[in-house]
């Protein structure tokens, strides 16, 4: 049973960024009780690339994406596909998109990602030291390979990183086989990401996590939560059999937050990108991430093999996986292996809802007009890298403590007329 003389807080969806933020809290002195009704990271935290990916600080809402947009849509088997059926519902999210790619916002995103992603790794190194849980944490940084984009592509690529302070190095084929002998010798060239990290099980990373938030006494709730109501002490929570209550309320629900957002008055334009894998039986030697610039996929070795990962696709929380885009990454990795001669056969698909915004930020923060309650949701892409910042964040709100970063740019807020996050503090200096 949770502390009654602690205060209490609920923590919606045990995910990532859940479980960190609910870990954090723990041991920040709060009862914490976490909830998700499918139980501890069934969905994108169970089946993402395994990545780290704190190289990844530029927005998706790009202009030179515009003209690649309607070649894309209509391939069923492309990197990025619309739904029909959820092509209209789609158009709003779509059109916020568009409105970020002038380059003020770019620019502005941009480093609003950057800082996020700056503190990702350190916030996992000391959440992780405290419980010797650092090998959880493989850093042999990744590769972005290149087959037929000229040099000249590749070296202004390598100067947006290195202009945004991104460890980085250009490989030609010959040494990019050096450190990984088992990829193609199409590969011309590619970028070696040097700080970035991943999981060999990222599944595993985020029980292993969950065991310590229980030792502290935390607790775990395999309920949905149907409704959250301000309350004279805090809020009540309808689950499917009871009514709870709690002094502090943080919505951590991935692609299913704005469906506790909307009663609230929140409007987000929150939709997910399906993402998909293979897992393959082997890992075919390779020791750290590697990912296609032309193919648009990642191949990450793992515990129980290679997992192939890559896609977005629009279609909802509610449609049935196809199977066929989780199938139609395997000829890729057949081509970056140099398997040409070999079959690839995937052991299992999969498929999980990845929660998007427009602006490719996640949105973190106080609720504008509620107080005690909090938001860390839509990490689109960034769910794994930026799990264990998030929780500092959101810990260092629920104890009134200044953020360690101006968190303005995450706030709700900028979807609205609402008024802006001010119960979020002035970062420290």
């Amino acid at each position: 049973m949770a502390d009654k003389n602690k205060q209490q807080v609920a923590v919606i969806g045990a995910g990532i960024i859940g479980i960190c933020s609910a870990l954090q809290l723990q041991r920040a002195g709060f009862a914490v009780t976490l909830y998700d009704e499918n139980g501890l990271a069934q969905g994108c935290s169970k089946g993402n690339a395994g990545h780290f990916a704190t190289e990844q600080v530029f927005p998706l809402a790009h202009p030179s994406l515009l003209k690649k947009l309607p070649g894309m849509l209509f391939n069923p088997l492309g990197p990025l596909r619309i739904d029909w059926r959820y092509g209209f519902k789609a158009l709003p999210w779509f059109w916020q998109f568009v409105k970020n790619m002038p380059s003020k916002t770019y620019r502005t995103n941009t480093q609003a990602l950057k800082a996020l992603n700056q503190l990702a790794i350190p916030a996992y190194e000391r959440l992780l030291s405290e419980y010797n849980l650092g090998h959880l944490l493989t850093k042999k940084g990744s590769l972005l390979t290149f087959e037929t984009t000229p040099l000249s592509k590749i070296n202004a690529m390598l100067r947006s990183y290195l202009d945004q302070g991104i460890e980085v190095e250009l490989l030609d084929g010959e040494h990019v086989r050096l450190l990984e002998p088992n990829l193609a010798k199409t590969i011309t060239y590619a970028l070696l990401f040097k700080e970035v990290a991943h999981s060999v099980d990222p599944h595993l990373f985020c029980l292993n996590l969950a065991e310590q938030f229980s030792a502290l006494g935390g607790q775990f709730c395999q309920q949905k939560i149907t409704s959250i109501q301000p309350a004279k002490q805090g809020y009540t929570l309808s689950c499917q059999n009871q009514i709870v209550t709690a002094n502090k309320v943080v919505i951590a629900a991935g692609a299913w937050s704005n469906t506790l957002l909307k009663p609230l008055g929140y409007k987000v334009p929150l939709d997910t990108e399906r993402g998909y894998h293979c897992m393959l039986a082997s890992n075919y030697g390779l020791s750290r991430p590697v990912a296609s610039a032309e193919r648009h996929f990642i191949m990450t070795p793992m515990s129980q093999g290679l997992r192939i990962a890559g896609t977005v696709e629009f279609a909802g929380t509610k449609r049935k996986m196809n199977n066929k885009r989780a199938l139609a990454l395997l000829p890729n990795a057949k081509a970056l292996l140099n398997r040409s001669a070999f079959s690839l056969h995937a052991n299992s698909t999969w498929m999980g809802c990845r929660p998007s915004l427009p602006d490719s930020l996640p949105v973190i923060g106080s609720a504008p007009n509620h107080d005690n309650l909090y938001f860390a949701f839509g990490h689109q892409h960034l769910g794994l890298t930026q799990g264990a910042v998030t929780a500092e964040l959101i810990t260092a709100l629920c104890l009134n403590h200044p953020p360690q970063i101006d968190i303005h740019p995450y706030c709700v807020s900028r979807f609205s007329t609402q008024p802006a996050c001010s119960k979020a503090q002035p970062h420290a200096q």
